[in-house]
């Protein structure tokens, strides 16, 4: 007996045309995006939208001379950002006039707002352009190393999180009062593992100014940019090494053990979280805390996951888990770590579990805290 149509079509290979045609316009669409993304990126990396957010408008040839960009890429650069409603035009007769609206002018170029999102571009364009190099390693087991990935992604990180860290970090501690009392305590010295630019252990500085702090990461161009972000901050300092070597660096022997430690967004880039965890267990005071802030991603896998699900896979794919897979041996954890995978990375290295805190809306983000 022949099958009927319809199996016989989806054996061949062949969809329901309103399935098709709806699927052929998402992948469209995500093309589109990504495209526009890039010009984003232009935009950024120019600096044209910090010129647009004064909020004047202005014509090709004014905006032109204010950025000096050529004139011709001037006016196509304004006439896709405007056909992509970033910006308006207004068309006088004589000439058109564009300007950014204020709400996107904070979106795209106040590097102090929390909705600041124009850095992610920026992460976009690091991943596209090793491309090559992430093909051969999704072939053969190999990785891209965050220093492969070079500014445009060490920047995007450093920007997209700085306003977080800057105006919520120090409340969002200070609602948790087993954290807060630690960390308000005479004298305290703490610890910021995978600190990047930096701007979490400055953070961290100015919420509790009696405290010391240490910001370690083993990127040297970060801790060249977070030096030049903490100068003038006696309380603060960078190391270069691996969380692994973290009692050393902070001279536990010799000055006491810590009294926290944490690893903001990092810990599923290391290659031996559980070593980094171990260290710190070691370096932190037994009624010290240890703070963990990682994606808010699913409690477990599914396939109509969620847009946070979403773009941490993305992130993974392109960015974090090439980053950590470049290191022999790493446990290529990626970025989407689920509660579970960090409990059992706690647990292996002598914490008793972890617990959610109750810090809500700080961004895509968790906080836990390890358990001794």
């Amino acid at each position: 007996m022949s099958a009927a149509p319809d199996e016989a079509a989806a054996a061949a290979g062949v969809g329901d045309a309103a399935e098709v045609d709806a699927f052929a316009a998402r992948i469209f669409q995500q093309v589109l995006d990504g495209m526009e993304a890039l010009a984003v990126y232009v935009g950024d990396r120019l600096g044209l939208y910090r010129v647009l957010a004064s909020g004047d408008a202005l014509s090709i040839d004014e905006f032109a001379r204010r950025t000096g960009m050529h004139p011709r890429y001037a006016r196509e650069w304004l006439e896709q950002q405007a056909v992509s409603g970033i910006l308006t035009a207004q068309d006088d007769g004589d000439v058109v006039r564009f300007r950014l609206p204020g709400a996107h002018a904070e979106v795209l170029a106040d590097e102090r707002s929390l909705a600041y999102t124009s850095p992610a571009a920026r992460m976009l364009v690091a991943a596209a352009s090793r491309l090559p190099e992430l093909l051969e390693a999704y072939r053969g087991g190999g990785g891209v190393s965050w220093e492969q990935f070079g500014a445009d992604a060490r920047d995007a990180q450093g920007d997209m999180n700085r306003p977080w860290f800057e105006r919520a970090l120090g409340a969002a501690l200070a609602g948790v009062p087993a954290v807060h009392e630690v960390l308000s305590r005479a004298g305290a010295r703490l610890a910021d593992v995978g600190c990047g630019h930096g701007w979490s252990t400055i953070a961290l500085a100015r919420a509790y100014p009696g405290a010391e702090v240490l910001g370690v990461d083993v990127d040297a161009p970060s801790l060249q940019a977070a030096r030049l972000h903490a100068a003038g901050m006696p309380a603060v300092s960078f190391r270069l090494a691996a969380g692994e070597d973290l009692a050393d660096l902070a001279g536990t022997r010799q000055n006491g053990r810590l009294d926290a430690a944490f690893i903001f967004e990092a810990l599923h880039d290391m290659p031996d979280p559980v070593g980094v965890l171990r260290a710190i267990r070691d370096a932190v005071k037994d009624d010290g805390v240890v703070v963990v802030m990682d994606e808010a991603v699913a409690d477990r896998f599914a396939p109509d996951g969620d847009e946070i699900d979403r773009i941490m896979y993305a992130y993974s794919l392109f960015i974090c888990l090439p980053d950590s897979m470049s290191t022999p041996e790493s446990v290529a954890t990626g970025t989407v770590m689920r509660p579970a995978t960090l409990d059992a990375y706690a647990r292996a290295a002598g914490f008793s579990g972890t617990e959610v805190l109750p810090i809500d809306g700080f961004a895509a983000f968790r906080f836990y805290r390890l358990l001794v």
